[in-house]
């Protein structure tokens, strides 16, 4: 199991409570980025949103680009997957942003909107045959493409037993889809509350998950909601913490999440995509407390 996490390029997580203690700033995600590969973890997922979507629009939002750029020239080995949404960049300018950001940290453009013949993209990456394209989205086009296109999922936070399915689902549609390709790499993303016991846990879940704190925001979500392809309704929960994090089930005393993650390997994933807050407190709590259980062979504890 490779271990990643968000960025907090919009200042943190949870959309009941104001401060997590986590600006969006140059140099909190610097800091951030550098303990992080000290501690363990392999990968940061960048963010790509004008406003922010977390603590409302008039809140600072960090761009991912320019970040990933930033990032890649201050760490050693930490993978920088970097969001896309398609129709912010013209396909030539994207390649070569990308490109360039894989130059500093050492690592086809036909469609229906966009169309590039004869393009010079020089330098190239040092990735090959390019940077790892993941990408994620539960309608069934996005899944279509996915199959065809791309070389990782990633998933919203669900239990490892829905995940097993999504991920069946997706290897049918690879073989149909994309015949001769790799297998995909899958990712889940996943909120995390280690404590010492599950009193302790859940009293935390309640904090977070207070939408008192925040009536207006969920009013705000549950009109976005209505317009959206998401595969189930959203709970409480759900809103509270962003990408369904609490769904995954990575709650409870650092025993109960490493086996929780155990379960996530059975069921295909190679990735999880981690949110904690405040974040580089808990991401060392959970760097000491739970990877090097993970790491221990089966049935030893």
């Amino acid at each position: 199991m490779r271990f990643g996490y968000w960025l907090p390029v919009f200042g943190g997580w949870l959309r009941n409570v104001e401060d997590e203690r986590m600006e969006a700033e140059w140099s909190y995600v610097r800091r951030l980025a550098r303990a992080s590969e000290r501690s363990g973890f392999d990968l940061t997922l960048i963010a790509e949103l004008n406003l922010n979507d977390i603590k409302g629009p008039e809140a600072p939002a960090l761009d991912a680009w320019s970040t990933a750029a930033a990032l890649a020239a201050v760490t050693d080995r930490l993978e920088l997957m970097v969001a896309v949404r398609p129709t912010f960049h013209p396909p030539a300018l994207l390649a070569k942003q990308a490109a360039n950001i894989d130059h500093i940290s050492g690592g086809r453009f036909t469609g229906k909107y966009y169309r590039v013949e004869n393009a010079i993209l020089e330098p190239k990456p040092t990735r090959r045959p390019r940077p790892t394209v993941y990408a994620g989205g539960e309608s069934p086009a996005a899944k279509s493409l996915i199959a065809r296109s791309c070389d990782g999922y990633l998933m919203h936070g669900d239990p490892p037993e829905r995940v097993a399915a999504k991920i069946s689902d997706m290897q049918a549609l690879r073989e149909t889809n994309g015949g001769g390709l790799e297998p995909l790499v899958y990712g889940v993303a996943g909120y995390v509350v280690c404590r010492a016991t599950e009193p302790a846990a859940r009293r935390e879940i309640e904090r977070i998950t207070d939408v008192r704190q925040n009536a207006a925001g969920y009013a705000n979500y549950e009109q976005w909601l209505a317009n959206t392809q998401l595969e189930q309704r959203v709970s409480l929960e759900d809103y509270s913490v962003s990408n369904r994090g609490l769904k995954a089930g990575l709650t409870g005393t650092r025993e109960q999440i490493a086996e929780r993650i155990r379960d996530f390997e059975q069921a295909g994933v190679d990735l999880l995509l981690l949110q904690f807050s405040p974040q580089l407190e808990e991401m060392e709590r959970f760097a000491e407390a739970v990877i090097p259980l993970v790491s221990e062979p089966s049935g030893v504890r």
